[in-house]
């Protein structure tokens, strides 16, 4: 008995780790702290206060929503990861986790999603339906266009004006700002990301920008993105009247902004992982850590 129960908390670990693994949830580093930025940028003005309960349901939201739109991208690109050399052993495809069982883990968090803003105030939930319909949306544009990157951009952007109305009811224009600074961000690292199928995609009909323009004017497009973020973080920080704190952190976003195409170019991609996911994960702790620590200690 002792042994049957060993086995079956050893398999039940396997599960976790498949589903996490399934919907990449080292990559929620990318959009949660701009959620917690958004959620900081509210508790910080005197008319609202911190509620931990709120944070909770703020950071359940993002959990249920990127498995909601990684596990939908997985679905619908089951056979072209099966074609894929890079993702034929991703967990659908190489029949880890079964397309039933992945589309139930979808509707699971789907509906876990829309039930935790119901939880927060009634903005959320009327406006929780637009916000799946625009996370789980960039999995198909790949299907009919180039600036598929824009939406996904645009997906990920919803997290600190989310978690900013999360807790007032109401939208800003300062969260806004950190919302097109998600939007500019992500598109431009997303488009760095492409450049590893942009032969698949072109056999196979899909779309991105290195399979329709090259990868070099791709990789020009992707560094005017990031600097317009730039001059974002710029505006934000003069908007906000921000101290030492927020410009520490801004300085070191800019700098690894730098970094990820200083190592990737268009005839040498090899560094394509490091530049997408480390470089970009430290970037996006980095400066959400001094932004909500200039608000705190202003």
């Amino acid at each position: 008995m002792k042994l049957t129960g060993s086995c079956s908390m050893i398999v039940s670990i396997k599960s976790v780790k498949d589903y996490f693994s399934l919907v990449k949830f080292s990559h929620t580093v990318f959009a949660m702290p701009f959620a917690m930025i958004g959620f900081s940028l509210a508790v910080s003005k005197p008319e609202y206060e911190f509620k931990f309960i709120l944070l909770l349901l703020v950071i359940l939201c993002m959990i249920f929503a990127r498995n909601t739109a990684m596990g939908f991208n997985r679905i619908v690109d089951k056979k072209f990861d099966a074609l894929n050399p890079r993702t034929i052993n991703r967990e659908i495809p190489s029949g880890i986790i079964s397309s039933g069982a992945a589309t139930a883990f979808v509707i699971t968090n789907a509906v876990l999603f829309v039930i935790t803003t119901a939880f927060i105030n009634r903005l959320t939930l009327i406006l929780s339906p637009v916000a799946l319909l625009v996370i789980t949306g960039y999995s198909l544009t790949k299907r009919i266009t180039s600036l598929c990157h824009f939406v996904l951009g645009l997906g990920l952007s919803l997290a600190p004006i989310g978690a900013y109305i999360s807790v007032t009811g109401k939208f800003n224009f300062l969260p806004l700002i950190y919302s097109f600074i998600v939007l500019t961000w992500v598109s431009g690292f997303d488009i760095i990301y492409a450049l590893q199928d942009d032969a698949f995609d072109k056999s196979n009909e899909l779309h991105s920008l290195p399979s329709s323009t090259g990868r070099k004017k791709a990789l020009g497009i992707s560094i005017f993105l990031h600097a317009i973020t730039f001059v974002l973080v710029l505006i934000s920080g003069f908007y906000e009247q921000s101290g030492i704190l927020f410009w520490t952190g801004a300085i070191v976003f800019s700098i690894l902004l730098i970094y990820q195409h200083s190592i990737v170019k268009f005839d040498d991609i090899s560094r394509v992982t490091m530049a997408f996911g480390t470089t970009n994960g430290i970037a996006s702790l980095i400066f959400a850590i001094f932004v909500i620590l200039d608000l705190v200690f202003r």
